[in-house]
């Protein structure tokens, strides 16, 4: 994959890309082993390779090595069954810099959980592009199920930097307009701006039929407000600074945090859209049970 990139890119680009490579590889390895020790082994979404035998299958199509691993019939799922055109859509406004300890930003959190399944989409023969966003939709590029387009993404995706405001909504409304066939949209954002409008955007992204997953991705310092004593804070995009007592705001913060999530999770249950609220102090692999988990609860 490396050898496709190294000779229009630098090398630490090139390195950038070989390490990103690796882990989403390891993401996902991560992602199938806990599936098969867990109670939804076999469970059917897009990126399942079988589904459960029913009656009036043809019994040719039984997976008979997976039979004989959990004593349950599974048949094999054909390109027919599964095909399904996906966007990655990654926040890269300033806000997404954000990290308390030093390690993930969200965007590089949002960027490698981005990278898992798009290589999960493509081993599957499913088209997979990639949007980025800020104020304004940065369209990057179009869907393909060829084995390349892992290596496109990924260039694309070790070149990403968060800069700038961000305008959510209309960049959701540009998706919405700019997508001329049924899609699988999944966006990957903080989402720190005004709730309604986002709403209204995301319902008029669902009425078009495309299927939206929602990733709501936040620092874990974000998410469990470890601070203490005086507090300077910055705001990342319009560079406000506030010093707070954060002893004093900790019960009302978390609060905040918490209806500000279930507010979105209210919405896109009626939406039928999937919400996989993440923090970067959580393991890839289980983001993506998360993810296979709000499947299941919807189907």
């Amino acid at each position: 994959m490396v050898r496709a990139v190294e000779e229009y890119l630098k090398p630490e680009v090139v390195r950038r890309i070989a390490r990103l490579d690796l882990r989403a590889q390891f993401i996902v390895r991560g992602f199938l082993q806990g599936l098969h020790a867990s109670p939804y082994q076999g469970f059917s979404v897009e990126f399942s390779e079988h589904r459960k035998y029913a009656p009036g299958d043809d019994p040719k199509d039984i997976d008979w090595l997976v039979y004989a691993k959990t004593d349950k019939p599974y048949v094999k799922k054909f390109e027919a069954e599964t095909n399904i055109t996906g966007y990655l859509a990654i926040d890269t406004s300033a806000s997404m810099a954000y990290t308390h300890r030093q390690e993930f930003t969200k965007l590089d959190y949002s960027i490698s959980l981005a990278a898992a399944l798009c290589w999960l989409m493509i081993h599957q023969q499913d088209p997979c592009g990639l949007m980025t966003f800020d104020d304004r939709l940065h369209a990057r590029l179009p869907a393909r199920s060829k084995r390349s387009q892992i290596a496109q993404v990924l260039s694309a995706l070790a070149t990403v930097a968060p800069a700038g405001a961000t305008d959510i909504p209309r960049s959701i409304s540009q998706m919405a307009a700019m997508l001329r066939h049924r899609s699988l949209v999944m966006i990957f954002s903080d989402l720190l701006t005004d709730v309604e409008p986002v709403r209204e955007s995301l319902l008029r992204l669902r009425h078009r039929g495309h299927d939206v997953i929602l990733f709501h991705v936040l620092d874990e310092a974000e998410v469990r407000f470890p601070f203490e004593g005086l507090v300077d804070f910055t705001e990342p995009e319009s560079h406000d600074r506030l010093v707070i007592d954060a002893d004093a705001a900790r019960r009302d913060y978390l609060a905040a945090v918490a209806a500000f999530r279930d507010e979105y999770r209210r919405t896109c249950l009626r939406a039928g859209i999937d919400y996989v609220p993440l923090d970067t102090g959580m393991q890839f692999d289980k983001a993506l049970m998360e993810y296979l988990l709000s499947r299941r609860n919807r189907f």
